[in-house]
């Protein structure tokens, strides 16, 4: 699976998606473009979109994006990496024009 990290996710946990393409927005040159911008631009070329804004889904209809999104609670690492099969179950269920919402303990 293609994914895209978003800024404000900690860049480590490509070590958690093992077996997966992950990139992330700095690397994609993404910087700084706000979130409808660039989920157009990820939609073509990413499967899921990983973000830890919080007020992503109530700024923006996700439902228009060909993109699954995975919205973690925290952009904390050490609890995120405590919980990384929560991540990796996310990944593996997200589908277009989903939200999967992952409360991180």
């Amino acid at each position: 699976m293609r994914i895209l990290l978003d800024e404000c996710v900690p860049t480590p946990i490509i070590k958690l998606l093992a077996g997966h393409e992950c990139r992330t927005a700095k690397q994609c040159g993404w910087e700084g473009i706000q979130n409808g911008a660039l989920l157009r631009l990820a939609e073509p070329q990413f499967d899921v979109f990983i973000t830890a804004d919080q007020n992503m889904r109530y700024q923006q209809k996700l439902e228009q994006f060909d993109i699954g999104v995975v919205q973690l609670s925290t952009n904390n690492l050490r609890r995120i990496e405590a919980a990384s099969e929560l991540l990796t179950q996310a990944v593996d269920r997200a589908k277009p024009r989903e939200v999967q919402l992952i409360t991180i303990p």
